[in-house]
């Protein structure tokens, strides 16, 4: 086929060199101007390609399109190349179009189209043919993967040309993986790797890998795959009363969160069974009290496990007394009456919603107050006891008989003078009187 396309591309460059000789003949033209006109053209794998070569002005010259490998395609409006997907577009004396469809990587390269003038003047146009990305695929993914786990995933696409770039995502959030580019003949394979530190955030998380490339101005390419992710439960308790009262309905729910599922879930009260199955009444995760009372004080415990683990959580249930406070009444009073302060203050100590909202099953809210007031009463008593007994020690040390001047002298002494007298000379020698002390 190729001496055939050789002869008749003779043939045609005779047949052009004979118009022109044929031409010469009359009025000499200048063809200093007469220049092939063409521009590169760029098209997708599989696309359609239209290759024009146009001339400002020819004095019938004929103009041919040939391939890199030097093969004519058209000669004027003659097909030379036997390839069904090579067309006539347009052919003039001034124009010749020509198209290729399903254009190959091979298709690649320098065209030429021809000006047969003498000599002959020529113009290149460079067909550049973009290779399609091939879907990407994720490997490496491990289903389901356990928690704590380390594991890398690997998106891949092949054919790309120029080389593609590949984009990960994390759901909607972009994220970035290592990147590494292979070349295979005219096409580039790509790979991008992601490595992950699995935890239970994961699980159920899109990671995508997205395909950019030039050729893919449409649809872009991309691949998705969903984590699944293993872990033990944790488990939590929710309560429907803030402040239990006797004669009220309680509900307390195990709210527990685990891969597989932890179910079912089971109660008990102070390490034990429950008590009290009529009033307490277990319904798949949630526990029922139609009626409180104050036996049902206590730690109650909801256990929920898995083939990775047990999880428990404790609600520690303190029942108050129910109001004894009757209802106000509808009917507004005629005169306002002010607040009782005496009212008051006994209502905020008895009240546990007026101090600061706080817990009323929390361990030790009103017993820190009552030993704070058994302290201070114990340490009044204690000092009073020492004051006591220091009083009675004074007392006791100046306790005694005392005896005056005159009575020291008065055995002997016929008056008060003479005592006073004796008393004072006789001191040394009288036998003084003794004190004793406690």
């Amino acid at each position: 086929m190729n001496l055939k396309s050789n002869l008749i591309f003779t043939l045609y460059t005779i047949y052009g060199i004979l118009l022109k000789v044929m031409a010469s003949k009359g009025k000499v033209r200048g063809i200093s101007g007469q220049y092939p006109l063409v521009q590169n053209m760029t098209v997708t794998e599989g696309g359609t390609a239209n290759l024009t070569c146009r001339v400002e002005y020819n004095d019938n010259t004929s103009l041919q399109w040939s391939n890199p490998a030097q093969q004519t395609l058209f000669f004027g409006d003659k097909k030379a190349l036997r390839d069904n997907r090579i067309e006539l577009v347009h052919a003039s004396w001034s124009e010749l179009t020509i198209s290729i469809s399903d254009v190959t990587l091979s298709d690649e390269g320098m065209y030429t189209c021809s000006l047969f003038t003498m000599p002959v003047r020529t113009a290149k146009a460079y067909l550049t043919v973009l290779g399609v990305p091939e879907k990407p695929e994720i490997d490496g993914l491990t289903k389901p993967a356990m928690e704590g786990d380390h594991i890398t995933l690997t998106c891949m696409t092949q054919g790309s040309k120029p080389a593609a770039d590949l984009r990960w995502f994390r759901n909607e959030k972009e994220i970035k993986g290592a990147k590494e580019v292979n070349a295979s003949g005219k096409t580039f394979t790509v790979r991008s790797s992601l490595q992950l530190h699995v935890d239970r955030n994961d699980d159920g998380v899109a990671y995508t890998c997205k395909v950019d490339h030039v050729a893919l101005t449409q649809t872009p390419q991309q691949a998705t795959e969903v984590l699944e992710v293993h872990y033990a439960p944790r488990v939590d308790i929710i309560h429907s009363l803030a402040v239990p009262q006797e004669g009220q309905y309680l509900k307390l729910e195990c709210v527990s969160k685990g891969n597989p599922s932890p179910d079912p879930v089971k109660w008990t009260k102070d390490g034990g069974e429950l008590p009290d199955l009529d009033r307490m009444i277990v319904e798949g995760r949630e526990l029922t009290f139609t009626s409180l009372n104050k036996t049902d004080n206590g730690t109650y415990r909801c256990e929920a496990g898995n083939h990775l683990g047990t999880s428990s959580a404790e609600y520690v249930l303190y029942v108050y007394d129910a109001p004894t406070t009757p209802p106000p009444s509808t009917t507004p009073p005629l005169h306002p009456i002010p607040p009782d302060p005496t009212a008051l203050l006994g209502t905020h100590a008895s009240d546990p919603t007026v101090t600061g909202n706080r817990d009323p099953n929390a361990v030790g809210q009103h017993g820190t107050d009552h030993a704070l007031i058994g302290g201070v009463v114990a340490v009044v008593v204690f000092v009073t006891l020492c004051l006591i007994i220091v009083l009675g020690r004074y007392l006791a040390r100046h306790k005694g008989t005392y005896l005056t001047n005159e009575a020291k002298g008065a055995d002997d002494a016929p008056d008060a003078d003479t005592a006073i007298i004796n008393a004072e000379g006789n001191h040394a020698h009288a036998e003084e009187k003794k004190e004793y002390f406690i």
